[in-house]
């Protein structure tokens, strides 16, 4: 298996749709990291919170689904991680950056 590389942005933004490189993703620190990129915790508590005083004084159609909304999505966050870093590191240099830095993603020629 080859060797992990650096790859300077562009090249990696121009190269990745060609399958010039192969990609491997911490899923773990995927998570961590686009848990906190995306503020995740700072939207769903306060949707859950809004749904349910919403839900309790009177407003249940429109509550409800904000609490589910508010759990699930978070949820869904943390499934999709490896996918959404990947397309933010295809088209932000300073999380494509970050995600080498912090070695959440690795760059290898890919073979063949």
């Amino acid at each position: 298996m080859t060797e992990p590389i650096f790859v300077p942005h562009q090249e990696f933004k121009t190269g990745l749709p060609r399958g010039r490189f192969h990609v491997i993703v911490n899923p773990e620190r995927a998570q961590k990291y686009i848990k906190h990129k995306l503020m995740v915790v700072a939207l769903a508590l306060p949707m859950i919170g809004i749904g349910a005083a919403l839900a309790i004084s009177g407003y249940p159609w429109v509550g409800a689904p904000l609490v589910f909304i508010g759990i699930l999505l978070p949820r869904y966050i943390k499934k999709q991680a490896p996918k959404i870093l990947l397309h933010l590191a295809q088209n932000d240099a300073r999380t494509y950056q970050e995600a080498i830095e912090y070695e959440i993603l690795e760059v290898r020629m890919a073979e063949g």
